[in-house]
């Protein structure tokens, strides 16, 4: 699995780097079967919505998976970054999840 990670309108500091690596990283578990298809890339983005506001849902992480034949994606947004590539983990295993029950019923 390929992960490429973008930031925008924040510093990619090595800490948030490791950070949002090792949680998408856990869902190479759910996709080992798609890689042995073909490679599979992930991209994430995480940034700040804007540069001049200070509270709210300022902070966002969205998250692509490029599988053999689908692509899945998932965002969220609000106060903390860390908190956001959870979010943004939970919703891809979801997807992950429904993809699975869909290609299996075919």
């Amino acid at each position: 699995m390929n992960i490429n990670i973008k930031a925008t309108n924040i510093d990619l500091t090595p800490s948030i780097r490791e950070y949002a690596e090792s949680k998408i990283g856990s869902i190479s578990k759910f996709i080992e079967r798609f890689e042995e298809e073909g490679e599979v890339k992930v991209e994430i983005e995480i940034g700040r919505t804007t540069r001049h506001h200070k509270k709210g849902d300022v902070f966002y992480a969205e998250a692509m998976v490029y599988l053999p034949k689908k692509t899945l994606r998932a965002e969220s947004s609000g106060p903390d970054l860390r908190a956001g590539i959870d979010d943004v983990k939970d919703k891809l295993k979801a997807e992950i999840d429904k993809y699975k029950t869909q290609s299996s019923q075919e």
